[in-house]
């Protein structure tokens, strides 16, 4: 098997926590020059900004010098430039470093704020703002939560050593909780396990149930009921790690998690400043054996769900 060429190191800095984007030429590129190929292939820029980043040297080689507007195309050439974001409502929450050493950071992350760029959130992301505020360019994500669920999240300090925690996951080695917030039903039972099969498509929403061998599997318990407004917080505990897993559980028991706009239908597009009614739900444990140091890690979050702590809150928002 012919072994694929590692890139060079990146020769620019991030900006604000951002890696500079990499582009390797292909065999079958278009273009006589990188200047060529690069129009083409950067439709969404808009007209003349990839001639305008040439010309202002913003992009370069693996060397860091800048390339020439007429240098000729070569494949396997990689370049490198920063990319102009569009402006990005900042999430007005802070984020709270709970643990760190020289190996990893836990941080426990807001409702709202994405955890690694993806999309429209570049500069608002936990990983961008962790890398600006503790000078840790090297940063990277052992694992994500969703935009809209808050809680703990690890991330390793040395990239070649991602890969060590990133197998805690993949192996089912790390014990995770949540805490979720939703409407109680008398008549369902728990403690249960439930298993199904998720299924999550490109481009649709919301994930859903098929038929099938199961890929999901949710213990699922209730921590606390009150009968004033009729709600419960619940415990519960993956032992598998789909997308949406948790929601998609609690909704096909009859009680959606609050604040959800997905399930049981989605619900119309918010604002981007919107910060109300935020899901409730928490990633409110971590805990695993550090594969590097042999250390047993347990992080609890301090963060709160407002609809259970802060109830005539919740309802007026």
């Amino acid at each position: 098997m012919r072994r694929r060429t590692q890139p060079p190191p990146a020769p620019l800095p991030q900006r604000r926590g951002v890696d500079p984007v990499r582009v390797r030429l292909p065999v079958d590129g278009v273009g006589a020059t990188v200047r060529e190929h690069l129009v083409a292939r950067l439709t969404g820029a808009g007209p003349g900004v990839v001639e305008a980043m040439f010309h202002a040297g913003a992009v370069v080689g693996a060397d860091g010098l800048p390339v020439a507007p007429d240098a000729p195309y070569r494949p396997g050439m990689f370049v490198w430039f920063h990319r102009e974001l569009p402006p990005e409502v900042p999430v007005p929450f802070p984020v709270e470093v709970v643990y760190r050493d020289e190996h990893i950071v836990v941080a426990d992350k807001p409702h709202f704020l994405a955890t690694t760029p993806r999309g429209s959130h570049v500069l608002q992301t936990l990983l961008a703002r962790l890398r600006h505020d503790l000078g840790l360019p090297g940063l990277g994500a052992a694992h994500r939560l969703d935009r809209l669920t808050a809680g703990l999240v690890l991330f390793t300090v040395r990239p070649g050593e991602r890969g060590a925690y990133q197998g805690l996951f993949r192996d089912r080695r790390v014990h995770k909780e949540y805490e979720a917030v939703a409407r109680h039903d008398p008549e369902l039972q728990l403690p249960r396990t439930v298993r199904s099969r998720i299924l999550k498509e490109r481009g649709v929403l919301a994930a859903r149930e098929v038929a099938g061998e199961p890929n999901a599997v949710t213990r699922v318990e209730i921590d606390a009921r009150r009968e004033r407004d009729g709600l419960a917080r619940y415990r519960l505990l993956p032992a598998t790690g789909q997308t949406h897993q948790l929601r998609v559980h609690l909704n096909s028991l009859g009680v959606p998690i609050l604040g959800d706009p997905l399930y049981p239908e989605v619900a119309p597009v918010t604002a981007p400043g919107d910060f109300r009614r935020p899901l409730q739900l928490l990633a409110r444990r971590l805990e695993f054996t550090d594969p590097l140091t042999g250390a047993r890690h347990s992080f609890v979050s301090r963060r709160t769900l407002q609809a259970w702590t802060s109830p005539a809150e919740w309802a007026g928002a």
